[in-house]
């Protein structure tokens, strides 16, 4: 795992965030989802810079993955390295379709999958 991905599985794991249950590194079909919590049907990944040059490849694990009933949440690793609070508050709303009041004291959510900034 990438230094970004260990610190987010500390916050995942044991339960911790939300009483979720996440594994981590989990083969779906073809690909290793970096976390899945099987209860919600919902992965996270922990995107590094080369992701930005290969979106046709995100777009289409993506695509595969939500034919096999999962959503997708992808993150930054800067954002776990920096705005730890936002991510967690992001990937809960993933979980439960609540967002957490505290993302507005922590500026906005990571982007979800479909969404990214130009």
């Amino acid at each position: 795992m990438t230094e970004a991905e260990d610190r987010l599985w500390y916050h995942l794991r044991s339960r911790r965030l939300g009483n979720f249950k996440f594994r981590r590194q989990v083969w779906i079909g073809p690909f290793i989802a970096d976390f899945l919590c099987m209860d919600a049907r919902l992965v996270v990944e922990v995107d590094g810079s080369r992701h930005s040059d290969d979106l046709a490849y995100d777009d289409s694990r993506t695509a595969f993955l939500a034919t096999k009933g999962y959503r997708v949440i992808r993150v930054w690793n800067n954002d776990v390295m920096q705005r730890m609070d936002g991510v967690l508050a992001a990937i809960l709303y993933g979980l439960t379709g609540v967002p957490s009041p505290s993302h507005a004291l922590h500026g906005p959510l990571p982007l979800p999958v479909g969404e990214r900034g130009k």
